[in-house]
């Protein structure tokens, strides 16, 4: 998916139209867009440090800051990042971005972790998932955003949740969608290496396929599960992922 910016024409599209264009199209256009290459959170994690070793923490730093934190960064990772950065950027230089860094990944007085989530998504959080919480190791939310046609629904997982190990069963059709919305958390499939969720992520879960999903252990997460239609749908819930298993993500 390309990076749309106009900020190089909005400011110096009449003063340095050929500045603006590079900005735009081809700096945010083609090098930021090559997500094969390397991913947007990542390309945020070098931006930010390569702009704080050089002690540019001006409005551009604090654009890559919001940047990087609507990439995935959360708040624990940009304090260690800027942490490692410190012994080789400068100590000094630590301090400034740590000043801004605060800013944008603030924490407005009475303002819980649940509300702060709340706000990097256009969907409601919802109610607690009681009805399926035998089926949950932690806290979980549910809102139903279509139930005719497609069921689409939005979970919400609070840090360290996951639902347990199930299989989406069919006949024909059937399975399951991952959209990811906000924060961060894994996916794994039975047999496979836990994959980590970041915003805009995809996951297809074919039918017959044993697998869980859930937040990482410091951070809420969120997606949309989408129903794909099949015939004879069903789902059968399995064991709960343990603590050992789950501790090894950290």
């Amino acid at each position: 998916m390309a990076v749309k910016q106009t900020a190089g024409r909005d400011a110096l599209g009449e003063f340095a139209p050929q500045f603006a264009e590079l900005n735009d199209d081809v700096l945010f256009g083609q090098v930021w867009s090559r997500e094969d290459k390397l991913s947007l959170r990542d390309r945020s994690l070098v931006t930010v440090v390569a702009l704080m070793a050089q002690g540019l923490v001006d409005s551009s730093f604090q654009y890559h800051l919001t940047t990087a934190k609507h990439n995935g960064i959360t708040r624990q990772e940009i304090a260690e990042i800027l942490t490692h950065a410190a012994f080789y950027a400068g100590w000094p230089k630590a301090w400034a971005a740590f000043r801004m860094a605060k800013e944008v990944w603030n924490e407005e007085a009475g303002e819980d972790a649940k509300a702060r989530h709340q706000k990097e998504m256009v969907f409601p959080i919802g109610a607690p998932n009681d009805g399926f919480a035998q089926y949950f190791v932690g806290r979980s939310y549910l809102s139903p955003l279509s139930t005719s046609q497609v069921g689409v629904y939005n979970v919400t997982f609070e840090p360290g949740c996951r639902n347990n190990w199930h299989i989406h069963h069919a006949v024909k059709g059937g399975g399951q969608i991952l959209l990811c919305l906000a924060g961060q958390g894994y996916y794994q499939e039975w047999g496979k290496a836990p994959r980590p969720l970041r915003p805009g992520d995809v996951v297809n879960i074919p039918p017959e396929v044993k697998h869980w999903h859930g937040a990482a252990p410091d951070s809420w997460f969120s997606h949309l599960a989408i129903e794909v239609p099949g015939e004879d749908c069903s789902n059968e819930w399995l064991e709960a992922v343990t603590d050992e298993a789950y501790d090894k993500l950290r």
